[in-house]
């Protein structure tokens, strides 16, 4: 199938993106990288009376330090973020799960704007928006919005965004923690994700102090688990019944809906193995870079 009729604009200016979309009532849709988009306007599941190309407003891409925040504009691609030598440090969970991010055609075309607010479950960046406790910095007709990732997300392809904003930039504060890792398995390389996971543990005295927990694919949006967060405070880092007892922690606090891709019970017996392979690559990489 090919799209319905559409009108098309190329504003090279933030304020008159925002003008268009406020003038469409509703009925305007934002084209960025497309690779979302695209596959929707061809099987007509949506029917936009107006397309907003951003990819002329130079401001919306970059990535930059601000203090001890990594800012991103939302035009980035995702084969920016891999490549980038300050993501690697700042938010290496982040570089490494760009890597598993579709085929690299894809990386580079598909926007980090474009995947938060596609809001896609299986999607990385989302997660990862969770994981780090992003701030996604929002603009509309009556002006600019700051909003938490954990408010960002309502349902699957459900975001919190008004109909005449765009996203801007999406703030991260770095985790300064001693072992991290990233855990993702697909049906085939390039597919969507079955399940990930993606944790970062910081130890004092041979126990873990601090954690962080985030999962993917088996619920409506991404998750936080912060009870297991909570549960991991003061376990033994040299124990080897660790792994053990995390991937015990994060599968019962998920429960996963069976779909056309996989059931619930499997979805829950691989997010078990990757967390076991989480927690033993995090204790593995305690003060080394992975």
């Amino acid at each position: 199938m090919k799209p319905a009729k559409f009108d098309y604009i190329a504003p090279t200016t933030l304020n008159a993106a925002v003008e268009a979309l406020a003038a469409a009532n509703g009925e305007g849709k934002i084209l960025a990288g497309g690779q979302s988009l695209l596959p929707l306007l061809n099987f007509r599941m949506v029917r936009p009376s107006i397309l907003v190309d951003v990819n002329g407003i130079r401001e919306l891409s970059f990535i930059e330090l601000r203090g001890e925040t990594v800012v991103i504009g939302a035009l980035t691609r995702h084969r920016e973020l891999e490549q980038s030598p300050l993501i690697a440090t700042e938010l290496p969970v982040m570089a490494a799960a760009m890597r598993h991010v579709a085929h690299l055609a894809i990386r580079n075309r598909g926007t980090i704007g474009g995947s938060l607010s596609h809001a896609d479950p299986a999607a990385e960046l989302p997660m990862l928006a969770l994981f780090y406790e992003a701030a996604i910095l929002v603009q509309g007709i009556s002006g600019r919005r700051i909003i938490a990732a954990e408010d960002f997300f309502v349902d699957a392809l459900t975001n919190v965004l008004a109909p005449d904003e765009i996203v801007v930039e999406v703030q991260f504060p770095p985790l300064r923690h001693d072992g991290w890792s990233f855990q993702e398995k697909a049906r085939r390389f390039g597919d969507f994700a079955l399940a990930s996971i993606a944790l970062s543990i910081r130890h004092r005295e041979a126990r873990i102090d601090e954690a962080r927990v985030a999962v993917m694919g088996v619920a409506d949006t991404p998750l936080r688990l912060r009870t297991v967060e909570q549960s991991l405070v003061g376990i033994e880092i040299e124990s080897p019944a660790t792994a053990d007892q995390f991937a015990r922690l994060v599968t019962s606090s998920v429960t996963p809906n069976s779909d056309l891709h996989a059931s619930a019970e499997y979805r829950t017996h691989l997010l078990e193995g990757l967390a076991r392979r989480a927690m033993t690559a995090a204790l593995a990489g305690m003060g080394t870079k992975q």
